[in-house]
């Protein structure tokens, strides 16, 4: 009888699971075909540009050519701590820089220091626009240092403490053996004299 009414009951929960995915794929199909049957007109001109990328080391280049003839040149700075790019705009004989922080702040760097830096490393470039080098490597680096000559000092502390701690300990072993023996030399004398007193 059990098995009956537990049987009855997956069949109907069975049931109920098939009529609400079958109605899911029902709305989804719906959807789609509503969505499909939207037109859009768009009635905005659009200019061919050229566009060339290149990867090198630290950066990767996408140059685009306007047909003005107006010419952008993108860097993407892969790994570097100052800056994440730059961007390179030549307008009629005349180039330009805006160069990106890795924090995202803009910069622009000065018209006559462009064409002496903008071939330069990331960190000519980034001193250029005016970013400030991140010191706090270099003061990690030399409280480094001086963590490791301080530790090596402890050590050396921690060595001449044991050697003195050691010659302590043996002078103290030496004199337990000597009161020890004392005490031994004492009690055979006492164990003597009360050996005759009781012995006549």
């Amino acid at each position: 009888m059990r098995s009956k009414l537990l049987l009855s009951l997956c069949v109907l929960i069975l049931g109920a699971l098939a009529f609400g995915c079958s109605s899911d794929n029902a709305n989804t199909a719906s959807n789609t075909n509503t969505a499909n049957t939207t037109t859009t007109t768009n009635t905005s001109t659009t200019t061919t540009t050229a566009t060339n990328t290149s990867t090198t080391g630290e950066y990767e280049t996408t140059v685009t050519n306007e047909p003005n003839g107006d010419k952008t040149e993108t860097r993407t700075y892969k790994n570097n701590a100052r800056i994440s790019k730059v961007v390179i705009t030549t307008r009629n004989g005349k180039r330009t820089a805006k160069v990106t922080s890795s924090t995202g702040e803009t910069r622009e760097i000065p018209e006559d220091k462009v064409e002496s830096v903008i071939n330069g490393s990331a960190d000519a470039i980034a001193d250029a626009a005016g970013f400030v080098a991140d010191k706090s490597k270099e003061a990690a680096s030399t409280v480094k240092e001086g963590g490791e000559k301080a530790i090596d000092k402890g050590k050396e502390g921690a060595e001449k403490v044991g050697e003195g701690a050691k010659t302590v300990g043996e002078k103290a072993v030496e004199g337990t053996k000597k009161a020890g023996e004392k005490t031994v030399e004492g009690a055979k004398k006492a164990g003597k004299s009360i050996k005759n007193a009781v012995t006549p």
